[in-house]
């Protein structure tokens, strides 16, 4: 993954790549999109260093240095819209999948509890649930489907589909683009990134799978 991010990083096929891979995602959830954005992110930190460097060096020449490596706000921006694209594309597609689509759902019980948590963390006023999903392995799947099937309503959806892409975005590009800058080594910065993004991971899944407490009945 190292050597072929740094293949493209020179190249804006990197943005391409990334928002491919978080729009799609959705639908595969084993393609690594965040692994994609966080050594993404290593690599811009990484080009700005070794381009801050190569200019104080040819400074006296008056050698202008291009930046080799992707812009990181660039990067934060398509991450974050490929994420929002995604859910849409997911709640569309269950919300007009018909009978068929429905009686596939209601045989998972994964989908069928999801959307039953959904549909109460909605009709109250909050979506903190889609918002975590999104961190889950999976649970971004999951939620824009249940969104979907239950035909919920697109304006109560969409806000924290938007907030889940712009936190889980901004949390993957931080992880990559300041682990690299403050362990000093790409490839270092990128695997205690990546260890902190499937802790991240684990730890939605867990708030997501916990039981939900019921007020005790007198």
């Amino acid at each position: 993954m190292l050597e072929m991010v740094g293949s493209l990083t020179a190249s804006p096929w990197i943005y391409a790549l990334v928002v491919l891979s978080v729009l799609l995602d959705v639908f595969l959830p084993v393609l690594p999109s965040g692994v994609l954005v966080i050594t993404a992110a290593a690599a811009a930190a990484a080009a700005g260093a070794a381009v801050g460097g190569a200019g104080a060096a040819v400074a006296e020449a008056g050698t202008r240095v291009a930046p080799p490596g992707p812009d990181i706000l660039l990067l934060l921006l398509c991450a974050a819209a490929a994420s929002v694209l995604g859910d849409l594309a997911a709640y569309r597609l269950a919300r007009r999948g018909g009978p068929r689509l429905d009686r596939a759902i209601a045989r998972s019980r994964r989908l069928t509890q999801a959307q039953e948590r959904l549909g109460l963390a909605l009709s109250r006023g909050g979506g903190a649930l889609v918002v975590i999903a999104r961190f889950a392995p999976a649970g971004r799947s999951v939620v824009s489907l249940g969104a979907g099937a239950a035909r919920r309503e697109i304006r109560k959806f969409l806000p924290w589909s938007a907030l889940a892409g712009l936190a889980w975005a901004g949390y993957s590009v931080g992880l990559g683009y300041f682990g690299a800058q403050w362990l000093g080594a790409t490839w270092l910065g990128t695997a205690v990134s990546l260890v902190a993004l499937f802790a991240a991971g684990g730890l939605a899944a867990y708030l997501i799978r916990r039981p939900r407490r019921t007020p005790a009945t007198s």
